[in-house]
Protein backbone atom coordinates (compact mmCIF):
# COMPACT_ATOMS: atom_id res chain seq x y z
CA UNK A 1 0.00 0.00 0.00
CA UNK A 2 2.99 2.37 0.15
CA UNK A 3 4.40 4.40 2.97
CA UNK A 4 2.17 5.37 5.84
CA UNK A 5 3.45 8.91 6.43
CA UNK A 6 1.67 11.75 4.70
CA UNK A 7 3.59 14.10 2.46
CA UNK A 8 2.92 17.78 3.00
CA UNK A 9 0.64 18.13 -0.02
CA UNK A 10 -1.20 14.88 0.79
CA UNK A 11 -1.80 16.26 4.26
CA UNK A 12 -3.13 19.52 2.84
CA UNK A 13 -5.46 17.74 0.40
CA UNK A 14 -6.93 15.56 3.16
CA UNK A 15 -7.45 18.63 5.35
CA UNK A 16 -9.08 20.50 2.46
CA UNK A 17 -11.52 17.62 1.91
CA UNK A 18 -12.29 17.63 5.63
CA UNK A 19 -12.85 21.41 5.60
CA UNK A 20 -15.26 20.98 2.67
CA UNK A 21 -17.48 18.62 4.63
CA UNK A 22 -15.67 15.34 4.01
CA UNK A 23 -16.48 15.11 0.31
CA UNK A 24 -15.74 17.28 -2.70
CA UNK A 25 -14.84 17.32 -6.36
CA UNK A 26 -11.62 18.86 -7.65
CA UNK A 27 -12.57 22.49 -8.36
CA UNK A 28 -13.57 23.40 -4.77
CA UNK A 29 -10.55 21.44 -3.51
CA UNK A 30 -8.18 23.47 -5.66
CA UNK A 31 -9.79 26.73 -4.50
CA UNK A 32 -9.53 25.69 -0.84
CA UNK A 33 -5.89 24.67 -1.26
CA UNK A 34 -5.05 27.95 -2.98
CA UNK A 35 -6.87 30.06 -0.41
CA UNK A 36 -5.38 28.31 2.62
CA UNK A 37 -1.92 27.80 1.13
CA UNK A 38 -1.58 31.23 -0.45
CA UNK A 39 -0.28 29.89 -3.75
CA UNK A 40 -1.52 28.53 -7.06
CA UNK A 41 -2.21 24.81 -7.22
CA UNK A 42 -2.28 22.78 -10.43
CA UNK A 43 -5.39 20.64 -10.95
CA UNK A 44 -3.15 17.84 -12.24
CA UNK A 45 -1.13 17.85 -9.01
CA UNK A 46 -4.34 17.52 -6.99
CA UNK A 47 -5.54 14.58 -9.12
CA UNK A 48 -2.18 12.81 -8.75
CA UNK A 49 -2.33 13.16 -4.96
CA UNK A 50 -5.99 12.11 -4.84
CA UNK A 51 -5.16 8.95 -6.81
CA UNK A 52 -2.30 8.16 -4.41
CA UNK A 53 -4.56 8.80 -1.38
CA UNK A 54 -7.21 6.54 -2.88
CA UNK A 55 -4.61 3.78 -3.40
CA UNK A 56 -3.68 4.12 0.29
CA UNK A 57 -7.37 3.83 1.25
CA UNK A 58 -7.53 7.33 2.76
CA UNK A 59 -10.14 8.57 0.27
CA UNK A 60 -12.66 6.96 -2.03
CA UNK A 61 -14.22 8.35 -5.18
CA UNK A 62 -17.42 8.12 -7.13
CA UNK A 63 -18.64 9.53 -10.42
CA UNK A 64 -21.79 11.61 -10.50
CA UNK A 65 -23.49 12.90 -13.63
CA UNK A 66 -25.58 16.05 -13.59
CA UNK A 67 -27.31 18.08 -16.21
CA UNK A 68 -26.27 21.72 -16.26
CA UNK A 69 -27.56 24.17 -18.85
CA UNK A 70 -28.71 21.31 -21.09
CA UNK A 71 -25.36 19.52 -20.94
CA UNK A 72 -24.62 16.33 -19.01
CA UNK A 73 -21.54 16.74 -16.89
CA UNK A 74 -19.72 14.04 -14.96
CA UNK A 75 -17.73 14.86 -11.84
CA UNK A 76 -15.60 12.64 -9.65
CA UNK A 77 -16.29 13.23 -5.97
CA UNK A 78 -13.68 12.32 -3.39
CA UNK A 79 -14.68 11.29 0.12
CA UNK A 80 -12.48 11.19 3.20
CA UNK A 81 -12.55 7.66 4.61
CA UNK A 82 -12.21 6.71 8.28
CA UNK A 83 -8.66 5.51 7.60
CA UNK A 84 -7.79 8.94 6.20
CA UNK A 85 -9.32 10.69 9.19
CA UNK A 86 -7.39 8.41 11.54
CA UNK A 87 -4.16 9.10 9.62
CA UNK A 88 -4.79 12.85 10.02
CA UNK A 89 -5.27 12.40 13.77
CA UNK A 90 -2.03 10.41 14.05
CA UNK A 91 -0.16 12.98 11.99
CA UNK A 92 -1.47 15.85 14.12
CA UNK A 93 -0.38 14.07 17.31
CA UNK A 94 3.09 13.44 15.90
CA UNK A 95 3.49 17.05 14.81
CA UNK A 96 2.26 18.32 18.17
CA UNK A 97 4.95 16.26 19.91
CA UNK A 98 7.58 17.89 17.70
CA UNK A 99 6.20 21.38 18.45
CA UNK A 100 6.32 20.85 22.21
CA UNK A 101 8.96 23.08 23.73
CA UNK A 102 9.94 25.00 20.60
CA UNK A 103 7.11 27.51 20.33
CA UNK A 104 8.74 29.90 22.82
CA UNK A 105 12.03 29.74 20.92
CA UNK A 106 10.34 30.62 17.65
CA UNK A 107 8.42 33.51 19.22
CA UNK A 108 11.62 34.89 20.80
CA UNK A 109 13.31 34.99 17.38
CA UNK A 110 10.50 37.19 16.03
CA UNK A 111 11.10 39.89 18.66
Amino acid sequence: MGRKELGEFEHQVLLAILRLGGESYSAPLVLELEERGGREVAHAAVFIVLKRLEEKGYVSSRMEEREEAGTRRARRYFRLEDTGLERLRESRETLQRFWEGVTDVLEEEQR
